[in-house]
């Protein structure tokens, strides 16, 4: 008889964390940056939750979008330090919107449902 695999194995083997979603956040001059995220895992949330040494969500989602944000080339384009620079330095629009992409909250409209509005 055959070994089967056993199912952690199944579903480990079943995801693929390399695969990024890619968000482009344009600013109104024209200018834009392009981010890739790939999925975030539970020890990616223990990581964040012990770095931002916070309980506070927002504190929590900032420190998670510096970790796992990157440029295409798989480079990070922020430091860990960098989070109380954009909670301070950025609109809170802004910091919104990449982090509800981010945790995959974004409000995502597809090209017929944007005709319709």
């Amino acid at each position: 008889m055959p070994a089967s695999k056993r199912l952690v194995d199944e579903l480990v083997e079943a995801f693929d964390l390399n695969q990024r979603r890619k968000f482009v956040l344009k600013h109104p001059s024209g200018k834009s940056w392009e981010l890739y995220f790939p999925p975030i895992t539970r020890a990616d949330r223990k990581r964040c939750s012990a770095l931002a040494n916070s309980d506070d969500a927002l504190d929590l989602a900032t420190q998670m979008l510096c970790q796992k944000a990157e440029f295409a080339d798989g480079t990070k384009p922020f430091a860990a330090a960098d989070r109380e620079k954009l909670q301070r330095g950025l609109p809170e629009t802004v910091l919104n919107e990449l982090e509800l992409f981010l945790f995959g909250l974004e409000e995502e409209v597809t090209t017929d449902e944007a005709k319709e509005d």
